[in-house]
């Protein structure tokens, strides 16, 4: 057999290899989840605040959170939560007690949310919050991720 017909076929084998590599991207969770691992581990709960008509949503997991420098320090430092509180049936448990998604919204936000996206940082085990409204870029986000990490550790 030929060298050139070997490396061709050695290559077609690891095509499929390839494919199966599981893609990188920020690991969501529920709210309901989400809350109860970031108490467990004492982690700061990132909590993006969308609605599936907002455009600025769009972008901001478009152009911000399928960077790789985001999703790596959300991942590595904060637990990420995916949060629309329009989703009807849907009920949240926050500190034992049960909220439809409006509820639970004005509560963790203190009712500061007063449109969409909107990111809201909690510590679980201290309940300090911090929030920031709007659409925020890859270099904005990354500031403020190293700001939050430092004001809102244990």
């Amino acid at each position: 057999m030929n060298k050139p017909l070997i490396y061709l076929i050695a290559i077609a084998m690891c095509l499929p290899l390839y494919a199966l590599k599981e893609k990188e991207e920020l690991a969501w969770k529920d709210f309901n989840s989400g809350y109860a691992y970031a108490l467990k581990k004492k982690k700061i709960l990132l909590i993006d605040v969308y609605t599936d008509w907002c455009g600025w949503c769009k972008v901001m997991d478009r152009e911000t959170y399928a960077k790789k420098e985001i999703y790596d320090a959300i991942n590595a430092d904060f637990v990420a939560v995916k949060f629309n509180p329009e989703k009807r049936d849907v009920m949240y448990t926050y500190k034992d007690s049960t909220y439809n998604g409006m509820q639970l919204m004005a509560i963790i936000g203190q009712n500061r949310i007063n449109g969409y996206p909107a990111t809201l940082f909690i510590n679980p085990v201290t309940n300090q919050t911090a929030l920031h409204m709007g659409y925020i870029n890859p270099q904005q986000f990354n500031q403020i991720l190293a700001e939050v990490k430092k004001t809102l550790k244990n």
